[in-house]
């Protein structure tokens, strides 16, 4: 009797919880964290526009499109930047960003875009926002489902709840990046190949190409995937190629030798926006690449060997948890909402937490303080936000930044998790080949 009252209160005390999270989260980024980072943006002198990482890319598709003008130009460049910046910049201001805010993206990108090229900016930035937080919301279930993971309705929802309400979220609402659009993309991808649906799945894959640096692994684990039973998967392959070529066609159709801009446009972004990747800043240069080079490695040889697992398996799903957290690992862009490609990693961590809790101490501890971090942003937020209603938001500016205290942690400590559960579970699955079937064995061998 107790354990059933448990069961049908715990969903409903998830759910309250998760909102009361976002709330707080929420609360705390719009009446404590904009108001701080603008102060500091005028103190500095730092020119403020609309501050949308939308807005290179709309405006680099309505100079195309519509003016027949080469997005990838100078002279575009300088027309994104009074819109971005609400000037174009000085080079001899040393008070000015460095970041050009050029156009750095697949000429592709603009046909995503072209319904919205007739309509004003702040229409199509304020609708687009919100887009996102929907994208975001949705990809959970979508990666739960593309990972075997099936907790009750309730819990689902508290997981999109949390979500929307998580820093990346609020980060991706305020500046309009397309990581969300992206990681929904490799979502969907991965649950239609799940599905079965391979034709589906390559669009999608050719869509989530307009960030590269963020969907190139994905791609290779499944097409490394579809080797592993060429004749029922070589669909996924050639699906994919076809629509890229679709989509490189129709580019170069729209800006002949728009490759050789674009990837000029790359080499300049990353001299004066790039960041280090998160082992850059942990490590020596050298370890750094030593490191990244053998993450790279170790995927590719457990890519290799689990490509034969069927989809929605278990090691399916550990490895889009590794896909997820070696892209993470390797990219040069240390942004808070490249964090929502975790949402995959954190999901399996989860999936996985009744094995996971019979390994070492080692792994039990790194698990733990993975979802710990995750934990801390929304509890400092909460707690903020609780005392801006008994304090001026003023006076609380100097801790404006607590929520985000663990965010450097978070990073490395999920991709050791899911190195070493892995670990672990290798051993648990050579000591005892029956710990453990996988998951979504049923559902998995239906779509084969």
């Amino acid at each position: 009797m107790k354990l059933d009252y448990q069961a049908r209160v715990l969903p409903w005390v998830a759910l309250a919880a998760s909102v009361l999270a976002a709330f707080g989260m929420w609360y705390w980024a719009d009446k404590i964290a904009a108001p701080a980072y603008t102060a500091k943006a005028l103190a500095a002198g730092r020119p403020i526009g609309n501050n949308s990482d939308l807005y290179p890319r709309w405006l680099g598709a309505r100079e195309l499109l519509v003016h027949g003008r080469d997005p990838y130009s100078p002279a575009v460049t300088r027309e994104i930047q009074t819109g971005f910046y609400g000037r174009p910049l000085n080079s001899q201001n040393p008070s000015d960003p460095t970041d050009q805010v050029a156009f750095a993206y697949p000429l592709y990108v603009v046909y995503l875009l072209t319904p919205t090229l007739t309509l004003p900016f702040r229409t199509v930035m304020e609708t687009f926002r919100w887009f996102l937080l929907l994208t975001i919301a949705c990809s959970v279930p979508l990666w739960m489902y593309a990972i075997g993971f099936r907790p009750g309705r309730l819990f689902v929802i508290s997981g999109m709840v949390l979500a929307v309400g998580s820093f990346p979220a609020v980060q991706e609402f305020h500046m309009q990046n397309l990581t969300a659009l992206v990681v929904v993309l490799l979502a969907s991808a991965v649950a239609a190949t799940v599905r079965g649906w391979f034709v589906l799945s390559g669009l999608l894959l050719a869509l989530s190409t307009i960030k590269p640096q963020l969907s190139c692994l994905f791609i290779f684990w499944l097409i490394l995937w579809a080797t592993g039973c060429w004749t029922k998967r070589k669909l996924l392959v050639g699906s994919f190629a076809a629509f890229m070529a679709v989509l490189l066609m129709a580019s170069e159709a729209a800006l002949p030798h728009w490759i050789g801009r674009f990837l000029a446009a790359i080499r300049s972004y990353q001299a004066y926006a790039g960041d280090p990747s998160i082992v850059q800043v942990l490590l020596p240069s050298f370890l750094a690449s030593v490191l990244s080079v053998t993450l790279f490695g170790v995927l590719f040889v457990l890519c290799w060997r689990w490509r034969t697992a069927p989809a929605g398996s278990e090691n399916f799903s550990w490895a889009l948890a590794w896909v997820s957290a070696v892209t993470l690992a390797i990219i040069p862009k240390l942004a808070a909402y490249n964090e929502l490609l975790l949402i995959p990693a954190l999901l399996v961590l989860l999936a996985q937490r009744q094995r996971i809790w019979k390994m070492g101490v080692v792994a039990r501890a790194l698990v733990k303080g993975a979802f710990a971090c995750q934990l801390w942003q929304w509890a400092a937020a909460l707690v903020l936000s609780l005392c801006s209603f008994l304090l001026p938001a003023a006076k609380l500016r100097a801790a404006a930044e607590l929520p985000m205290a663990t965010s450097p942690a978070s990073l490395p400590i999920t991709i050791l998790a899911v190195v070493v559960a892995t670990f672990y579970l290798g051993n648990l699955s050579r000591q005892n080949p029956s710990a453990g079937p996988p998951i979504s064995q049923t559902l998995a061998a239906r779509h084969e």
